[in-house]
């Protein structure tokens, strides 16, 4: 959405409350305005505001007009203590957002560290961990065990080229035979990355899709545009480029079919978090996020 039309649609958006508040004054009824993203629960993964202190994050996710987080670490400390699970609840309450998802998290086969996430999990109420699992047998056997014990689902979370988890047929080989609740986290940028359609991944995993990482990718084919924009990025940035010729991006400027993902999200009812993460302007990330809400608004409409 270009800037002009998204400062159209906060002007509307004020005189709208502003109306609605007369009508509350004047004693008629106001009606609740229609859900912006139709029934998704749009959200931000935390890290998008990593830049930022818990208090802070949460303070631009309520002025955003979010409501639902996938949190990592450094804004709610991954912690089974009574103080700091009471904190980090009191801390999301008072900015009306819900922790719906957490991580990425790493599992072994040790036990007794698996527990300890899944209890910090139910402890927060979290119904969903974006997860790096070690490819074996014995871990597999484990989160069997524990994701039916505490009804906490396992989405195991793709990064990208040369990580273990790269295409969705490398997440697919561990699902066969196993609890229901151990499926996938479509990271969309970094499956594009992977030359993988969002969608078609999505379909493939049908109602294993426990995560969703909303993210745009796009390819920079030209050397001379890549000449251009190496300069201005940070090293890992320039690494992307000359190694696979793509960016991330702002939502609806790159190659994520936006409205295809959101439909296929539609058909399976999925009910956890739509994560928005923008990993780009680390230090101030807002302007572009408002544009990848609004590509979201847009995209709702056709959905």
């Amino acid at each position: 959405m270009p800037l002009n039309a998204a400062t159209s649609r906060r002007g509307f958006l004020a005189s709208a409350a502003a109306a609605a508040g007369g009508l509350l004054l004047s004693g008629r009824p106001a009606f609740a305005a229609p859900d912006p993203y139709g029934g998704f629960k749009v959200g931000l993964q935390s890290y998008t505001l990593r830049a930022f202190d818990a208090p802070t994050a949460l303070a631009h996710t309520k002025m955003l007009g979010i409501k639902y987080w996938e949190s990592f670490p450094k804004h709610v400390p991954l912690s089974t203590l009574p103080a700091s699970v009471n904190e980090s609840k009191k801390l999301l309450a008072g900015s009306d957002v819900t922790l719906l998802s957490y991580g990425v998290v790493r599992f072994s086969n040790d036990e007794t560290k698996a527990r300890e996430i899944f209890d910090f999990a139910k402890a927060m109420g979290i119904v969903s961990l974006s997860a790096d699992p070690d490819p074996d047998r014995q871990t597999f056997d484990l989160l069997d065990k524990l994701v039916a014990e505490y009804d906490v689902a396992i989405a195991i979370h793709n990064h990208g080229p040369g990580h273990r988890y790269d295409k969705a047929d490398d997440v697919l080989k561990w699902l066969t035979n196993r609890h229901e609740k151990i499926g996938a986290c479509v990271d969309t940028g970094h499956y594009l990355r992977s030359n993988e359609n969002p969608v078609e991944v999505i379909q493939k995993f049908g109602p294993r899709v426990h995560g969703v990482h909303l993210k745009d990718v796009r390819t920079v084919k030209s050397p001379e545009e890549q000449e251009k924009i190496a300069p201005t990025l940070t090293k890992n940035r320039q690494g992307m480029l000359a190694k696979e010729n793509k960016l991330f991006t702002v939502l609806g400027e790159g190659e994520l079919d936006i409205v295809g993902v959101l439909q296929a999200l539609k058909k399976l009812n999925y009910q956890n978090c739509v994560a928005l993460e923008y990993e780009e302007s680390e230090k101030n990330p807002l302007a572009d996020v408002e544009l990848c809400l609004a590509a979201v608004r847009e995209a709702v409409k056709k959905v």
